[in-house]
């Protein structure tokens, strides 16, 4: 279950990563409000991994810290910026699957409880960018169409909670 744990905690970092250099990207082509959004989720991921590393060590094992490679950092569009996060999410949710699995075959109770927090927010992250993607089919993707999701991001920012 540690080693599984640890993987999850290496997962959360990537994501985290990934977040911040989707962050970075959407700075420097003019997304403000995209940008800012990321580094909301870069933040909220990073949560998740802390929260994990603490119930590793209340668990009385030591949580193993991983290296990180660097992340893409290059888009062809603010969709495929979205379309990228969604996979990643997507990605992190089967991992908590596999660690539910894990543990509810362990018969882990107290780790089957603490993912059931996870399993919950992975269902609300995955929403989150499929709403984002159906503004692109709804308003479209021309220039206009583009800033106005810009501005709704910039207001899902400020309204993502705390981990």
């Amino acid at each position: 279950m540690k080693k599984a744990l640890d993987g999850q905690v290496k997962l959360e970092a990537d994501a985290s990563s990934s977040y911040l250099a989707m962050g970075s990207w959407c700075e420097i082509t003019g997304y403000e409000g995209a940008s800012s959004y990321f580094y909301a989720q870069s933040n909220e991921e990073r949560d998740h991994m802390i929260k994990i590393i603490h119930y590793i060590n209340e668990m009385g094992a030591s949580a193993t810290i991983p290296a990180q490679k660097a992340p893409t950092d290059t888009y062809k569009s603010l969709e495929d910026v979205i379309k990228a996060a969604l996979k990643n999410e997507q990605q992190v949710t089967k991992a908590i699957h596999k660690l539910v699995d894990i543990a509810q075959k362990a018969k882990d109770h107290s780790t089957y409880a603490f993912l059931e927090w996870f399993v919950n927010e992975q269902v609300h992250e995955e929403t989150k960018f499929e709403i984002i993607l159906q503004k692109f089919n709804l308003i479209g993707r021309d220039k206009l169409a583009i800033n106005e999701i810009d501005k709704f991001l910039a207001t899902q920012a400020t309204a993502t909670p705390p981990a």
